[in-house]
């Protein structure tokens, strides 16, 4: 058999909400058994120490917390529909979420894939209780109950495409339902595996059938293999794993608990009873799976038994074990069993059971075994080559083997060897991190943790469990946060915080979470990924060591950075980049500045593009054109580095005399005033009032006096030359040769030309643009009002200083929409990796989609188990009161509506069908109804999702947030026409087309019902 591996898991045991509570409990021989909870059923009423009929000889049981608790609005599911589900199909919902997350994966990311679900169910309680009030049967409690359902639906919310299957062989379910899984990857019918089991006890029913049978314990505890075991003691929960074959697990660097090497399952056939266990079937299954798995039995070190702690079933499992491990008296192996923790979980034991296999193979330590201090010397454990652990056993480090065993009642019995993982898959390191170097080629030199939940309150509520969790953890930031970017994502709201180290990120994570408008701060809802500007910045913005911080910080700007030098450095006769980092005072030399902004802009775009922000629109202000060009790929590196080294050169060789001055004025005043100046004209329109002069300099000083005495605000630029002016007209012929030689052709990208002053419409940006390029005025502020009304949701400018972007904001609204959000990659000299975390922050914020990847070293790309996502346990949904016996008077149950439901429920028999949270779902203020159309609609609305028409409002969308299916749709449909009989008969096709939210809706009927009003009017008056 190939070998799979245990990927992700989560579960939730008695006294255990989660899998580390369920480890703790296990190591420390912890009891989760306690009395039968109210809500249940009246332990007391169905009591009876002489085990008479009809009643139990126990009042305890081993019982999860807080079963009614569903985050419905996580799972888009109505309230109704919520309150009809059994209760194990909530928990699995939410436990298979939580096992995927476990696996590093964002359980968005298996959408549409060949996920196989498979879980292992024994109980139907809910459906005993709710699918025989025939009065009360409604769609939804119909898709709410049912074996398959289970299944089903996780297959269903999750958009799964692979095999879906409940499995019902009674207390072997789960594990049968694991070795199915196996067999389904190993057949390649799915990639990934979700396999699960769940118990919910709802009735005193099994209860009383083990007590007539003999089999229950008085305390309700089991006992396994101890000569106190008296019995079964009922217990119940919910444990989901995710399975992956095991190459696969390794090629993608998964971290994996454990590895399965083989699974066998039969069946006992005809023995002594039909309840009655088999010791040779047992015995001829446990030899298949060592057969298929490849092993000897003395080579398996533990094995977790059945061990129900009945006296029959106790001594035919260790007589099975014994056939086939006798021999090993010297180094017996070591058995236990999970069912003294928690009680038989009944069809959640088998995976119960794989859990604690798996926790126990991935600590490398056997938990001790609860009430194995008194052994019970009748089953000659020693004999048979078993050992009860009363102290945690350590395993050695080297590969352990162990057995873990799960027989139904009904006779199919089920076994499972499991492995511990490969070394280097308990914690992976990045693929090609051994010895790559490849740590110069990728990262930002600070990590960005995100997070994203469905709504405020569910954010809110995960980062104080990141936080809480992650004080406890010593983790690197940058792992964690690279494994939070890849698996807490895909919800609308979207955190996002640049964090030098753990201490940092929790202080700032509990900060967010306690201060509205920090958490507003950090937080963005984007409702599509936006398109984004890259805005390059021109020459006067150059300093010495521009960006060097971030050189220093960051391998990945690094990498661009030195590209860009390299393709320089055989036209500028040295390096632009030790120029910049040596801080040399050359840098404002023009043939040293053009170059060097050149290839900061064309490192940041570049380094941007390598994090997935991928830009759709493009401007450059004058020089910053060509780190724009190449970007949009007008010409190579090589020919952009040609052509900008020589134009700085030939730029420099020109002689002194000339300036440039900046006026608060508009162009055509200025162009009035310099009518007839033949030595100054403009040289740059930065805005409406922002233009810059440029010419012979005694000539600006003369200009720069009679605007002075008109009070226009002007100030001197400290350049090298008059450029854009006439000045220049003496290198252009020699630059022309080289533009020639270089050529140009047309962007792949919208380029917004600071020639033109608008974007280029298929038009080249050849020899004969660039060298217009050189004289004609910068139309800077043209450019950028035509790029803004086009909408882009992001702009980021690239440069060392931030100096387009307080332009841009000073350019008129754009003609509709808001004004993008700015993004600062760098902001001043101290600028470093910080920052381009921040940026980084920030564009995903707005909607962009960064690869994670490029942002860590592959040192820090190390895969991190993180908290997994903490569902609301606000709602509620429950069957009204707890079982009573047939003597009780049952007028309330089994189905009542709540309290609370929706007004008019309990009167048409589609109630809600169960109590509701104090605190209402789903909030929303909305104004009251226009009219009686609208009022009863909103009604029927409530009616079918089981909502208050008080937290109905206009924009919810009746699919996406309020859960509606094609069902309800029907229902719905039915519903409005009883309300709403003045507007004829309705068909589903009327409706699909305004179901987008409840204000098309309400709004199409409100128009239908006037237009027949209006034909009624006609008809009277014809």
């Amino acid at each position: 058999m190939g070998q799979i591996a245990i990927v992700g898991i989560d579960c939730r045991f008695p006294g255990a909400p989660d899998a580390g509570a369920y480890w703790e409990l296990l190591m420390r021989s912890g009891d989760g058994v306690g009395q039968v909870p109210g809500q249940r059923w009246d332990a007391a009423e169905f009591h009876s120490p002489t085990a008479a009929e009809g009643h139990s000889n126990t009042t305890e049981g081993g019982f999860i917390e807080d079963p009614d608790a569903f985050d419905n609005e996580f799972f888009t599911i109505s309230p109704r529909e919520a309150a009809a589900m059994d209760p194990q199909q909530r928990l699995l919902l939410q436990c298979a979420w939580r096992a995927v997350e476990d696996a590093g994966l964002p359980p968005q990311k298996l959408a549409g894939t060949r996920t196989g679900v498979f879980v292992g169910i024994m109980g139907n309680e809910w459906a005993q209780l709710h699918l025989t009030d025939y009065a009360r049967v409604t769609a939804q409690v119909g898709s709410g109950n049912g074996y398959c359902m289970t299944a089903n639906r996780i297959s269903y919310h999750l958009d799964l495409k692979g095999p879906s299957l409940a499995v019902d062989t009674a207390c072997s379910s789960s594990l049968v339902a694991v070795h199915l899984a196996a067999n389904a990857l190993l057949a390649g019918e799915c990639d990934h595996a979700i396999a699960g089991g769940v118990n919910v006890a709802l009735t005193p029913a099994l209860s009383i059938f083990y007590t007539q049978a003999g089999l229950s314990a008085p305390d309700g505890r089991c006992k396994p293999f101890s000569s106190e075991a008296n019995g079964i003691g009922r217990g119940e929960g919910v444990g989901a794993v995710v399975l992956r074959r095991l190459e696969d697990a390794l090629a993608d660097g998964q971290q994996v608990y454990a590895v399965i090497r083989g699974t066998a399952v039969n069946q006992d056939g005809r023995s002594n009873g039909l309840t009655a266990p088999n010791r040779w079937a047992q015995q001829e299954v446990l030899e298949h799976a060592y057969e298929r798995a490849g092993v000897e039995a003395a080579d398996m070190v533990f094995t977790e038994g059945h061990g129900t702690g009945t006296a029959l079933g106790d001594m035919m499992e260790v007589k099975a074990l014994g056939h086939h491990h006798a021999g090993r008296t010297g180094k017996p192996m070591a058995l236990g069993s999970v069912k003294g923790n928690l009680g038989h979980t009944e069809g959640a034991a088998g995976i119960a059971g794989l859990i604690k296999v798996a926790l126990s193979l991935h600590h490398r330590t056997v938990p001790p075994s609860r009430f194995a201090v008194k052994e019970n010397q009748q089953l000659k454990l020693r004999e048979h080559g078993l050992r009860l652990l009363k102290a945690p056993l350590k395993l050695a480090n080297t590969p352990s083997l162990a057995g873990l065993s799960s027989f139904g009642m009904g006779g199919t019995n089920a076994h499972a060897v499991l492995e511990s993982a490969p070394a280097h898959a308990v914690r992976p390191r990045s693929a090609g991190s051994a010895g790559s170097g490849g740590d110069a080629g990728t990262g930002i030199g600070c990590a960005v943790f995100t997070l994203t939940a469905p709504t405020p309150d569910a954010l809110r509520r995960n980062l104080v469990r990141q936080a809480d969790e992650l004080s406890r953890r010593r983790l690197p930031v940058g792992a964690l946060s690279w494994s939070g970017n890849r698996v807490k994502s895909g919800h609308r709201y979207r955190f996002a915080m640049p964090a030098g180290d753990t201490g940092e990120l929790v202080r700032g994570l509990r900060e967010a979470a306690a201060d509205p408008d920090r958490l507003a701060r950090f937080t963005g809802a984007p409702t599509a990924r936006p398109r984004t500007a890259f805005l390059f910045t021109g020459q006067g913005s150059q300093y010495p060591r521009m960006t060097a911080r971030l050189y220093q910080d960051s391998p990945l700007y690094r990498r661009f950075l030195d590209e860009a030098d390299a393709a320089l450095r055989p036209h500028t006769q040295g390096s632009v980049r030790d120029l910049i980092l040596a801080g040399d005072e050359a840098v404002h030399r023009t043939a040293w500045a053009q170059p060097a902004l050149f290839a900061v802009g064309y490192a940041l775009g570049r380094t941007l593009q390598e994090l997935g922000v991928r830009p759709g629109l493009l401007l450059g202000h004058s020089v910053g054109e060509y780190a724009a060009a190449c970007l949009g790929g007008v010409f190579p590196l090589e020919g952009a580095a040609r052509l900008i080294a020589a134009r700085g050169a030939l730029m420099q060789e020109l002689p002194d005399g000339g300036g440039m001055l900046a006026v608060l004025a508009g162009r055509e005043v200025l162009a009035d005033r310099l009518a007839g100046e033949d030595q100054v004209g403009i040289a740059v329109v930065n805005g409406p009032q922002a233009v810059v002069l440029s010419g012979e300099l005694a000539a600006l000083r003369r200009v720069e006096k009679d605007l002075g005495r008109d009070r226009f605000r002007t100030r001197m630029l400290k350049v090298s030359h008059a450029f854009h002016s006439y000045l220049m007209d003496p290198m252009v012929e020699r630059f022309a040769k080289v533009a020639e030689e270089v050529g140009g052709g047309i962007p792949e990208l919208p380029v917004y030309s600071t020639v033109y002053g608008r974007r280029l419409d298929g038009e080249a940006m050849d020899a004969a643009y660039w060298t217009a390029h050189i004289r004609q005025p910068v139309l800077f502020g043209d450019a950028a009002s035509q790029l803004l009304d086009d909408g882009p949701g992001q702009a980021v400018e690239l440069g060392p200083s931030p100096v387009l972007t307080s332009m841009a904001r000073k350019i008129g609204p754009p003609k509709s929409g808001p004004r993008p959000a700015f993004v600062l990659p760098v902001r001043n000299a101290e600028s470093g990796g910080r920052d381009l975390a921040q940026a980084l922050s920030d564009l995903y914020r707005g909607g962009a989609d960064p690869d994670w990847d490029a942002a860590y070293t592959e040192a820090e790309r190390t895969p991190q188990r993180l908290p997994l996502y903490a569902f609301s346990d606000e709602h509620r949904y429950w069957t009204r009161g707890p079982v009573r016996s047939a003597q009780t008077p049952r007028e309330d149950f089994p189905y009542g509506p709540a309290a609370n439901s929706a007004p008019g429920a309990a009167a048409d028999g589609g109630a809600s069908g169960g109590a509701r949270a104090a605190t209402p779902v789903l909030v929303l203020n909305r104004p009251a109804a226009a009219d009686p159309v609208a009022e009863a609609v909103l009604e029927a609305i409530g009616q079918v999702g089981g909502y208050e028409t008080s937290e109905l409002a206009p924009h919810l969308r009746l699919y996406e947030e309020l859960g509606f299916d094609s069902v309800m749709v029907m229902e719905l449909k039915n519903r409005i026409e009883e309300r709403l009989t003045g507007i004829g008969p309705l068909t589903v096709q009327d409706l699909l087309p305004v179901l987008s939210s409840v204000g098309d809706l309400v709004n199409y009927l409100c128009a239908r019902d006037a237009s027949a009003a209006g034909a009624g009017i006609e008809e009277r008056t014809a």
